[in-house]
């Protein structure tokens, strides 16, 4: 009977950890200082233990949670992004005066979602997933209650996240009423069964869950809520929702599309490829007008999306693998970015224009130097981990005879370079023509943070062959 529970064991260590966070918080004296953020990190820990020691097993959890060695590897990325996350949020959470319990209770029930999104094999569990880290996210995007910017932001991303779990609900509605089953293994089989004659309400229970999903990653036309909901959340959170929320969205439309949905890939693949085109087009060139450098990477995320979704419609063995390796490179580089905005925010400014970088060299060599890393990476400059992984990407298209798509990847990427080398280029060639601005200090935790994700960077674009290995190994482990 115990037995039962062992795929579920590394999201109840997160989940447990949030309800200490928040059990902890109830209980603390008013100006006590507690130490809730550890509390997290002991539940990650213990998570990454637990998917280790699961590794190859392929436990089950009553038919509806499998641990596969696919799921296992998106939850540590997922630990990554939540290990990262709390490190950089200290800072913010002491600036903003942001109940400490409520906050990381928050981020880890967000986590517990995410990793419960990646490892279901059960359309509603699916959605029930989703549901969880989709209110925590929303919670967290408005938690400074007092800034208008903050209200707003949460009400667009909670209102268009309703429209969005709407459409993900009929599809699965429209999907067993085909099917019978809410099962991926046997919705798989019975599609299979059908596909040389496909039915109307197939496709209309397929075109509703990709536009769940689409929401999701932030692919066109359903990215509206994406810009704002980055520019008004505090920059740690956004960190975190750009990279868990995909990394877990990515994961569910693997597990659905190439093996539930697989048999009418020829079906939904052009749809993809459209949409695939439209995301990395609109992020890129939308991206380039932006003065607002988290807007600015919030149309950055949006064409990553593109180029996820271009390896998501190859489908071929280098494919399926670029697509867990994508998600790890994204996550640490995006996070590392984010990290900077956080630590350079204060107060009195947000500090998160592309102005307020200007002369960032002189003041915070260090800092400068580490957004310079995660930028060109964002960029694909090689050495580094974003270069590797997009050209596996680019590679996965040729394989898969998607030219036109390709090149519309590599030069939607060459154009981002320019909002990439903008920031460099203030950093170090541009001296500030308004009040020098004033940068708080780098707490130590939140600083090692930043450089070991530098240096992941660095390691994952010089020596990618065995996460790599590991990838390819892992998604083959759902087909």
């Amino acid at each position: 009977m115990l037995s039962s529970f062992n795929a579920i064991v590394p999201m109840a260590c997160v989940t447990a950890a949030g309800i200490a966070a928040m059990t902890a918080e109830a209980f603390r004296e008013p100006g006590e200082e507690m130490p809730i953020g550890p509390l997290g990190v002991i539940g990650l820990v213990g998570a990454a233990v637990a998917s280790g020691l699961l590794w190859n097993a392929k436990a089950t959890s009553f038919d509806v949670v499998v641990a596969d060695n696919f799921g296992l590897f998106v939850t540590w990325v997922l630990i990554i992004v939540g290990l990262l996350s709390l490190a950089i949020s200290a800072p913010t959470v002491e600036r903003e005066r942001l109940p400490r319990g409520e906050y990381y209770a928050l981020m880890l029930f967000a986590v517990a979602g995410m990793m419960l999104m990646a490892t279901a094999s059960d359309l509603l569990v699916i959605f029930l997933a989703l549901e969880v880290l989709s209110l925590a996210v929303y919670v967290l995007t408005g938690i400074r209650r007092d800034l208008p910017a903050a209200t707003e932001a949460a009400f667009k991303y909670f209102l268009l996240g309703a429209f969005s779990s709407a459409f993900f609900l009929y599809g699965i509605a429209f999907t067993y009423g085909v099917t019978g089953s809410t099962r991926l293994d046997r919705i798989g089989r019975v599609i299979a069964a059908q596909a040389m004659a496909p039915t109307p309400v197939q496709f209309l229970a397929l075109g509703l869950l990709l536009v769940g999903f689409a929401f999701k990653v932030s692919a066109v036309p359903f990215h509206m809520w994406t810009p704002d909901a980055y520019q008004g959340a505090p920059p740690a959170v956004t960190g975190f929702m750009s990279t868990g929320v995909k990394a877990a969205a990515f994961a569910a439309f693997v597990r659905v599309f190439l093996a539930a949905f697989e048999p009418l890939r020829s079906d939904w693949a052009p749809v993809i490829w459209v949409v695939a085109a439209a995301t990395m087009i609109l992020g890129t060139v939308v991206g380039v007008a932006q003065s607002n450098i988290k807007r600015m990477l919030a149309y950055s995320s949006i064409a990553h999306g593109g180029y996820l979704l271009l390896a998501l419609v190859s489908a071929n063995d280098v494919a399926k693998g670029a697509v867990l390796f994508y998600l790890l490179t994204y996550a640490i580089t995006n996070l590392g970015a984010f990290g900077i905005i956080a630590m350079l925010d204060n107060a009195d400014r947000p500090n998160d224009r592309v102005s307020d970088y200007a002369g960032l060299w002189s003041d915070h060599p260090t800092l400068a130097a580490l957004m310079t890393i995660f930028l060109l990476s964002l960029g694909g400059f090689p050495p580094m981990a974003g270069f590797i992984a997009k050209w596996y990407v680019f590679s996965a298209a040729m394989k898969a005879g998607y030219y036109w798509l390709a090149i519309v990847g590599v030069l939607t990427s060459v154009i981002s370079v320019f909002f990439y080398l903008r920031i460099i280029v203030m950093m170090y060639m541009t001296a500030s023509s308004e009040m020098p601005v004033r940068f708080p200090e780098v707490p130590r935790i939140a600083g090692a943070a930043l450089v070991v994700s530098a240096i992941l960077v660095f390691y994952l674009g010089i020596l990618p062959a065995r996460v790599l290995a590991w990838a390819a190994a892992s998604i083959s482990t759902i087909f």
